[in-house]
């Protein structure tokens, strides 16, 4: 290809972009192909010859789009949402046409300077002071990851790199048996261990972390001859949104010299809504913080927001720099590649730019309130509904139920029938987690494109697929 049939095909692509986002309702949300199904439709080698785009294009529509499951789609209700606001989408389409590789200021300052402005902008949006320092992320894991190796080097003195960890005690990272499983890769990756993880119990209605179950199994580990070293805190975690009391968990952490991570990759969007600030009180005092506007902003994948208070902390533990990366003649700049695990980073920021220039916070705003108020709209009707059982209450805009119609001696197997039936419908998609040992099906509001109409429309296809069991 050349650049003249890039032009055609740019152009080509734009409209079907368009099309196909402006038309999802018509499509079912969830693949419905088998497995395997796919797979056996591609050639076993690859083309030693070019071939034609038109065939090629062809191929994509036919053998590759019935096994997309759309992420877009307004009555898409499973795990959490990943947006891409057509702003976000077009600013996506300039980074590929631009192919920079922007690991250094060097290596394209405006990438660098945009990532620090529109991150102090983020700051701003959700109400974080003048003290904290963002950097980009590809994922909420890929901040956990580098909060948790802080806590690593902070804890043995900046001598975990140098020494490795057989040199020193074992330390112990502590959090909620509520925390999303990207915890336990972090403590994976990061050397220590998944038995010195340590999970305190949760208690009251946001299933937060029990305190002074905290406080007395840190006091006890150091007891032990264990080396505390962090506490993860969660804000709406993936299951059912259980969240914290963040000012205790930072409260434990300052008086334990603790190094404290706040994961909201999920809910952190909604806190450009003051009204729901509540439930991150405190989080002014974390060392840490992470949200995704890849999620619930409408930043295209893959971008996540991580807060800092100490970068100094941070770089310390990430930072190499050999010679052939030095930008000699040039003070006080940032690379962020010193700030993150990976050295080659992409222009990401350019999309959250796009996005909150084309938007306002006010627009992003007022989806984000549409949705929880849908939510709970769906919530009063399915409380009300005969047979159906409310088991978590709604944390913005999720919940969870089940349906619970008496005599039924295995509800779990009922449940579960009647989310597949849900899903292979295929008009809505639902996803399901445990509470408490109970299969439970989670509902969350978060899709760019949705409107009330669609909320309405799940309540309809919940409560016929229900009855037809």
């Amino acid at each position: 290809m050349d650049w003249k049939n890039f032009r055609h095909w740019g152009k080509r692509f734009v409209d079907w972009g368009a099309d196909y986002r402006e038309n999802l309702r018509d499509r079912p949300v969830r693949a419905q192909t088998k497995p395997g199904e796919i797979i056996a439709q591609l050639p076993d080698t690859p083309p030693e010859m070019g071939e034609d785009m038109e065939a090629i294009f062809a191929d994509f529509e036919a053998k590759l789009m019935p096994g997309i499951t759309h992420w877009q789609h307004p009555r898409f209700f499973a795990y959490f949402p990943a947006n891409a606001a057509p702003a976000s989408v077009l600013a996506e389409m300039l980074v590929n046409s631009i192919a920079a590789q922007c690991m250094l200021w060097q290596t394209s300052p405006a990438a660098t300077e945009l990532e620090t402005k529109v991150l102090d902008w983020l700051r701003q949006a959700i109400g974080l002071p003048d003290g904290f320092t963002g950097v980009i992320q590809d994922s909420a894991s890929s901040a956990t990851l580098a909060a948790v190796l802080t806590m690593r080097e902070r804890a043995l003195n900046w001598r975990g790199n140098v020494d490795g960890l057989a040199a020193h005690k074992q330390l112990r990272i502590y959090c909620s048996d509520q925390v999303h499983t990207s915890i336990d890769r972090a403590i994976w990756v990061a050397g220590i261990g998944e038995e010195n993880l340590v999970r305190i119990p949760h208690k009251g209605k946001l299933r937060g972390m029990d305190i002074e179950a905290l406080k007395k199994t840190i006091k006890a580990d150091r007891e032990a001859g264990f080396i505390p070293a962090g506490i993860i805190a969660s804000v709406g975690g993936t299951s059912v949104g259980s969240t914290d009391n963040i000012a205790e968990v930072v409260a434990v952490s300052k008086a334990e010299n603790l190094y404290s991570h706040i994961d909201a990759a999920w809910a952190g969007a909604a806190m450009i809504c003051p009204e729901f600030r509540h439930f991150w009180t405190g989080v002014e005092g974390a060392d840490s913080i992470v949200f995704n506007p890849h999620k619930w902003l409408g930043a295209q994948f893959d971008c996540s927001a991580h807060f800092i208070a100490d970068p100094d902390a941070l770089v310390s533990t990430l930072a190499i720099k050999p010679e052939y990366l030095k930008t000699h003649g040039t003070d006080g700049i940032i690379n962020y590649s010193e700030w993150s695990v990976p050295l080659g980073r992409r222009f990401r920021a350019l999309k959250i730019w796009f996005l909150l220039r084309a938007h306002g916070l006010e627009g992003l705003r007022q989806m984000i309130r549409n949705h929880v108020a849908w939510s709970e709209g769906l919530y009063n009707k399915l409380s009300q509904a005969p047979d159906f059982e409310i088991v978590t209450e709604p944390m913005l805009s999720l919940f969870s139920f089940r349906y619970a119609p008496k005599g039924v001696n295995d509800l779990d197997e009922l449940n579960l029938r009647l989310l597949t039936n849900i899903n292979n419908d295929g008009r809505i998609y639902l996803t399901q987690t445990k509470i408490d040992g109970k299969f439970v099906i989670r509902f969350q509001c978060g899709s760019f494109d949705m409107e009330q109409a669609d909320a309405d429309f799940a309540y309809d296809v919940i409560t016929q697929m229900a009855a037809q069991l």
